[in-house]
């Protein structure tokens, strides 16, 4: 069962979880979406919601493709969050568990970490607007209560939501790599609490997308502003300060620049 990580600190625990490199976060997907989800309910036992999932897993008949599905999303009845799309909630992986609904990708990830857990491997697909699980030759979308998909169902799948804008080619669904599931999964949250103007909850989320690798200084920089918005005005002045030396020169300046006028709000 899982393990009990009460009294972890969820920010440093995701840090753990990052720097420990992607073909070790591979098996801990479960453990780093929980430790999101505890940045907005600090009393989370992510321990415990490994063992949900450790549950399904040994609920589960056979260690098979059919009996993975069969149970998520007959049994247990996992579906996608229709009438209520954008509730943060649908990004929490424990209340993805408790009410049985979720957005494609956090529906994914159940699928994949069932799968883990019995040996049978699904591979995570984000594709632009959407996401699905890769089985062999067939595609899974979760958020469809498990429909199994041909290519030429994802490919017109993907025309529906793009409506010709996007072509449909070979890359569209490539693997989506650890670190992209926990950046799309942030960037989600991010856009949710930006709607709510919500500044508190984005603080945190900016916070975490910032320890992911890819991050841009422009996109690291942004939980400034939020810090500054919060009154943290030393805070947001010490994150400028620590990007400013891996900036190009113009850039470096201006983050300084910007660093000593929250300095100055300070007095």
């Amino acid at each position: 069962m899982g393990r009990n990580l009460r009294g972890v600190d969820p920010t440093a625990r995701f840090g753990e979880l990052v720097r420990g490199g992607e073909a070790e976060l591979a098996h801990r997907l479960d453990e780093a979406a929980l430790v999101i989800a505890a940045h907005a309910q600090p009393d989370l036992d992510v321990g415990a919601y490994l063992g949900h999932l450790d549950a399904i897993a040994a609920a589960t008949e056979e260690p098979t493709v059919a009996a993975v599905l069969d149970r998520l999303f007959r049994v247990e009845g996992f579906g996608g969050d229709t009438e209520t799309y954008y509730d943060p909630r649908n990004s929490y992986l424990d209340q993805v568990i408790d009410r049985r609904r979720g957005i494609p990708i956090t529906l994914s990830l159940v699928v994949v970490e069932v799968g883990r857990r019995l040996g049978v491997t699904f591979v995570p697909i984000g594709i632009p607007g959407h996401f699905l699980v890769r089985y062999g030759d067939s595609f899974v979308d979760a958020f469809e209560g498990g429909r199994v998909l041909t290519l030429a169902e994802c490919e017109k799948r993907f025309d529906e939501i793009h409506a010709g804008a996007i072509p449909f080619g070979p890359a569209v669904l490539d693997p989506a790599r650890p670190f992209d599931i926990l950046s799309r999964m942030l960037a989600n949250l991010r856009q949710i609490h930006l709607a709510k103007r919500d500044s508190v909850s984005l603080e945190w989320v900016l916070r975490l997308r910032g320890m992911l690798p890819g991050m841009t200084i422009e996109e690291r920089a942004e939980r400034a502003g939020v810090l500054a918005a919060l009154g943290r005005f030393d805070k947001a002045a010490d994150l400028l300060e620590e990007l400013a030396p891996e900036a190009d020169e113009a850039k470096a300046t201006a983050l300084t620049a910007k660093a000593k006028q929250l300095r100055a709000r300070l007095n």
